[in-house]
């Protein structure tokens, strides 16, 4: 695996944009370039994708460090040599995703509601900040902290505060066996159908699509095996995951919403493309209407993870109250008070 430390080249960049006031795009790859609001024209890019490798790999302290640029393709490789994983399944959009990528997007797959989030995984990060300064914070093992965890603070904010220069994670052992079974089952029922099966067998994902609930089932191979035969079924390929987890499915769709809820709720339920993650997450493809509308009485968010044309007033991820709008702020303008970093990337004034 290629290793390239390029930090110096990188700060320099953020200190000249300082010294002209003038915004910078941050990218890896741009696989993920469509996700969030779109940014002005005329911003010069920041490629992060140069600054790579492992800087320390320890399989029996189940920990590893990379830098930003480093392909996810190349780190999930390298765990695989080891039988160990992310948990918190990423997905590589154009199999060209980065580390850097996967930790400002915050994205979760499949397997997120039974192993968790990527901030759950996240130890420690080194950035550079929008004053020009290279700063590292957290380390290689969990720690319990007062106030911020600026970590895990980090992820999913979408390259507003700062550049990640690079990440420590920790990584599971993979599991023994992984097979994934398909039932027919009605979208009304398949709610009930999956409560009765938590906690007795070992899912690891689980989905309703084209009338049918699809479960992962993953561990050692005696507990998949006796799982597979309680609930029936028929035998799926486990690459729909994959296919899942990076939209492929949704190529054609001009707006795709994704909606979280608890798993338990009604709402959207039959309007869904997907349901996945267990019922809390439900897809909308081309909804015709906000889904937002009507999740004033619920708990929940909804984002526009892809869209044709984005209206002025639209916000791409879900609108903050005034309280978090404010701690989002002076987030911003700790991190960044010149604004340099991704304008606009979360929210139109962030």
């Amino acid at each position: 695996m290629e290793s390239r430390d390029i930090t110096e080249s990188l700060r320099d960049q953020v200190r000249t944009a300082l010294a002209n006031r003038s915004p910078l795009r941050i990218e890896g790859h741009g696989s993920k370039r469509f996700y969030g609001r779109p940014q002005p024209s005329g911003i010069d890019r920041l490629f992060a994708s140069a600054h790579r490798g492992v800087i320390d790999y320890a399989p029996e302290e189940l920990v590893i460090r990379v830098r930003a640029g480093t392909p996810l393709s190349e780190v999930k490789r390298l765990l695989g040599e080891n039988n160990q994983q992310l948990a918190f399944e990423p997905p590589d959009f154009a199999s060209n995703s980065t580390m850097g990528g996967v930790i400002a997007s915050g994205l979760s797959g499949p397997r997120r509601p039974w192993a968790g989030s990527v901030r759950d995984f996240v130890l420690g990060v080194t950035l550079i900040t929008g004053k020009g300064e290279v700063l590292e914070f957290g380390g290689q093992v969990m720690k319990n902290v007062a106030g911020y965890d600026i970590s895990r603070l980090l992820t999913g904010s979408m390259g507003t505060l700062g550049v990640i220069l690079d990440v420590s994670l920790k990584v599971l052992p993979a599991p023994k066996l992984e097979i994934t079974r398909a039932l027919s089952v009605m979208r009304r029922e398949f709610q009930s159908q999956l409560q009765s099966l938590q906690g007795s067998i070992p899912i690891s994902a689980a989905a309703h699509q084209d009338g049918l609930l699809i479960i992962r089932l993953s561990g050692s191979e005696v507990a998949v095996n006796a799982a597979a035969r309680k609930i029936g079924g028929e035998a799926a390929d486990n690459g729909i995951w994959e296919h899942l987890n990076t939209l492929e499915g949704f190529s054609a769709v001009k707006n795709l919403w994704r909606v979280s809820v608890a798993p338990a709720s009604d709402l959207f339920l039959e309007d869904a493309a997907v349901v996945d993650w267990g019922g809390g997450v439900r897809w909308l493809a081309d909804p015709g209407f906000n889904p937002r509308d009507a999740l004033a009485n619920e708990d929940g968010h909804a984002s526009l993870v892809k869209y044709d044309d984005l209206p002025p007033d639209m916000d791409v991820f879900q609108p903050l109250s005034g309280p978090l709008q404010a701690i989002h702020s002076r987030l911003k303008n700790r991190f960044d008070p010149a604004g340099i970093f991704n304008p606009g990337r979360m929210y139109r004034d962030i």
